[in-house]
């Protein structure tokens, strides 16, 4: 039961180095001491031989990063040829904000001899702590100077917070004759909650594409993925996807609908969608991944919408954590959405790796095993499946539980 949108075929196959993979486009991490912790990787780089097309998509948060103010107003002409990214200080709330990301920009068009126009900057951190210069001043040279095609693990260390891993991934697929290739990384482990999308993501490609199809590509892939997570339903200040693609694959443009763009959608919607279940099942302080499907769904957006609800309801999550087979919360986060109908008739398994089992039958209660309820629900890995009965739609959505440790982190974020 549920869908799989990770599926590799003969046009699409997983391979390594993450930003770095597509041609022409290198990237660097370095240590610059805006971090509590010196020596840990503080800001990132990513950049393109050749001037690239750019898109992003932000936050809906009403209070927005001045790094945001400032990407924006460099991409309104659609071109991008650098990311700059620090992590530990957010950038947000400050008075002179603004001119720290413009001033950073101008620091980094300088040492690479281009325009500081063609530059994105992000930042991601403590709220409301002014972000001083001097780590640019210093830091963006060797920054620079590092700049090499291994270097996109370095980088995907560079943008962390609370995260406990990187999240990096690279696919290969072919357009036409010609072997195209896209990568991404991403950070997000807390303030992740479905809203544009709580979280920072950089993806590359070489493919050619007008800048038209890029967009509509990126929302679409942002429907399926990065709206499709939560973690604790804080929407962030700072959250960006950004898409910037060189053309150095030298295919046929993209420049309408076709079998050319269902290729490239599908990559990237699988990157996308590798790198939003990353975030979400490195939640801070999770034990679990928490996996959503609902199928028979009136429409897709309406089942993505049921499962969301289900992944991001506390009391969903808390029982995943104490491994509770409560599935009267699953029914009760169902009923939420407003326009939900044939809850009536749901039916609701929980399943892992362990075994798989049916908790509730046609929206009432159905005699189990506890015991191979809990041993399902103790796995790293629980998915709840929901069956309707009033379409043949489905969505997915996913998250974490919640745990102790959730509090403790943000209980002293900022001292």
């Amino acid at each position: 039961m549920g869908q799989d949108i990770l599926i590799e075929d003969s046009k699409i196959r997983f391979i390594e180095n993450g930003v770095c993979a597509p041609r022409g486009f290198k990237a660097s991490g370095i240590a610059t001491g805006i971090k509590s912790n010196k020596n840990k990787r503080d800001m990132s780089l990513i950049f393109s031989e050749q001037l690239a097309l750019g898109v992003a998509l932000y936050t809906k948060n009403l209070v927005k990063g001045a790094p945001l103010i400032v990407t924006a107003d460099h991409l309104d002409n659609g071109l991008c040829q650098a990311i700059l990214c620090n992590s530990g200080n957010a950038n947000t709330s400050t008075k002179d904000g603004v001119e720290v990301a413009d001033k950073s920009c101008q620091l980094l068009g300088k040492a690479l001899g281009i325009s500081p126009r063609d530059i994105v900057v992000a930042s991601t951190g403590v709220i409301g702590v002014p972000l001083s210069i001097t780590p640019f001043e210093k830091g963006i040279p060797h920054l620079v100077e590092t700049l090499s095609k291994e270097g996109g693990q370095v980088a995907a260390q560079g943008i962390l917070t609370t995260d406990t891993r990187t999240k990096e991934i690279a696919l290969e697929f072919k357009i036409g004759e010609k072997t195209c290739k896209i990568g991404g990384m991403a950070k997000g482990s807390g303030m992740i909650h479905p809203n544009m999308a709580t979280m920072l993501c950089f993806i590359t490609t070489d493919v050619k594409i007008s800048l038209d199809m890029m967009k509509k590509a990126l929302k679409s892939a942002i429907d399926l993925s990065f709206h499709q997570i939560s973690v604790d339903g804080d929407t962030s200040t700072n959250d960006m996807v950004v898409l910037i693609a060189n053309g150095m694959a030298e295919n046929p443009e993209i420049g309408g609908e076709g079998e050319d763009y269902d290729v490239f959608v599908k990559a990237l919607n699988q990157v996308s969608v590798k790198l939003a279940q990353d975030i979400a099942w490195d939640g801070e302080g999770a034990s679990k991944g928490i996996t959503c499907s609902v199928e028979g769904s009136e429409t897709s957006e309406l089942a993505r919408r049921l499962a969301k609800a289900v992944i991001q309801s506390s009391l969903v999550k808390a029982a995943i954590f104490g491994a509770d087979a409560n599935w009267g919360r699953v029914l009760c986060a169902l009923g939420s959405v407003e326009e939900a109908k044939g809850l009536e008739g749901a039916d609701i398994w929980f399943a892992s790796e362990k075994a798989r089992i049916m908790v509730c039958e046609e929206g009432c209660s159905k005699i189990f095993d506890e015991a191979t309820a809990k041993m399902i629900l103790e796995e790293p890995q629980v998915t709840i499946e929901v069956k309707l009965d009033v379409g043949k739609e489905s969505g997915l959505a996913w998250g974490c539980d919640l745990t102790y440790d959730y509090v403790k982190i943000n209980g002293d974020y900022r001292t």
